[in-house]
């Protein structure tokens, strides 16, 4: 294609051509930030999304400059509101307008760029709390498309910008097709733990249906939230809590036979033997090893009889 002057200067490694769309938002009931992108581009999430908990998210796209992600958390984190941060990156930008960037801030407030070079179809809208923006698009329907889904969309957070980045598909979505998506959520406050911090952060990097495919993953990320939670009870030996939360990722996403074997092993120990031989079946069944992980438990986390342990061992 023939570029502009401004645009073929800074179609380069640095400012990678990432013409995508997302969505930036502040969740007014908890507080927490996040961050969502589509984009026919490989890895799109590690250009376009960036965010700090306590501080704020930030989307840079088009011609991205990556260098929008930290220096407008930093300017953030100094005081500046989103629309006073956006101002300072645009000013020192040559590359402006071939830009396009967004930011929400700690309190709620949204400001986003989108330059006059950017390619068509290209655009915005600048919601409260939030900000969805796109460029070379099919259409000039997807940006306005994903406002209404997300003002639309109900759950937390999370699920209301995948409606947004669905409608944006939906609407035509990125004229070139798709290969890449991430999400990102931070927490409202810093807890000084990046692990706590980071609430959700999924990215498919390559991949023919990569919105369909980061869904999949946030039900998976869910249910290991509901694993890491039993392992803390099982550690605590609060058995009881541990069934629970298990049997709750067992129910979010079945397929996995390590969720069906915790959850076995705190049948077990809750004395529900009758009730674990057969999940402790079924997983043997897929794997082997599982046999041999239930003899190395003894004797500090499967707290059975020796008779219901040998019951365990002696499964076909």
């Amino acid at each position: 294609m023939i570029m502009h002057p401004i645009q073929a200067q800074h179609f380069n490694k640095t400012n990678p051509l990432v013409s995508t769309y997302s969505i930036v938002a502040y969740d007014k009931a908890t507080g927490d930030m996040g961050v969502a992108v589509q984009s026919h581009w490989f890895s799109t999430g590690t250009i376009v999304t960036w965010g700090e908990a306590g501080v704020g998210v930030v989307a840079t796209q088009s011609f991205a400059n990556p260098a929008f992600g930290p220096e407008g958390l930093a300017l953030l984190k100094k005081g500046l509101t989103a629309q006073q941060a956006l101002d300072q990156l645009i000013e020192g930008d040559d590359g402006r307008e071939v830009r396009q960037v967004a930011i929400v801030d700690a309190k709620g407030n949204a400001a986003v760029w989108t330059g006059k070079e950017c390619i068509d179809m290209a655009g915005h809208v600048l919601g409260d709390g939030y900000s969805v923006q796109a460029n070379m698009m099919l259409k000039n329907t997807v940006w306005t498309e994903m406002d209404k889904a997300y003002k639309n969309a109900n759950g937390p957070l999370e699920d209301r910008l995948l409606a947004a980045l669905e409608a944006a598909e939906g609407a035509g979505g990125d004229i070139r097709g798709k290969q890449s998506a991430a999400i990102l959520v931070v927490a409202a406050e810093s807890s000084g733990k990046s692990w706590v911090d980071r609430k959700i952060d999924l990215r498919i990097e390559d991949h023919p249906e990569p919105i369909k495919e980061l869904k999949r993953l946030l039900k998976v990320h869910r249910a290991y939230e509901f694993m890491n939670q039993g392992d803390v009870d099982l550690e605590k030996e609060d058995y009881q809590s541990a069934f629970e939360n298990y049997s709750r990722a067992a129910e979010t996403y079945n397929e996995n036979e390590e969720m069906l074997f915790w959850t076995a092993v705190t049948l077990a120990n809750n004395g529900y033997i009758d009730n674990a031989l057969p999940a402790f079946a079924k997983v043997f069944a897929i794997n082997k090893n599982w046999k041999t992980l239930v003899e190395r438990l003894r004797p500090h986390h499967l707290t059975v009889s020796d008779e219901d342990f040998e019951k365990i061992l002696n499964i076909k």
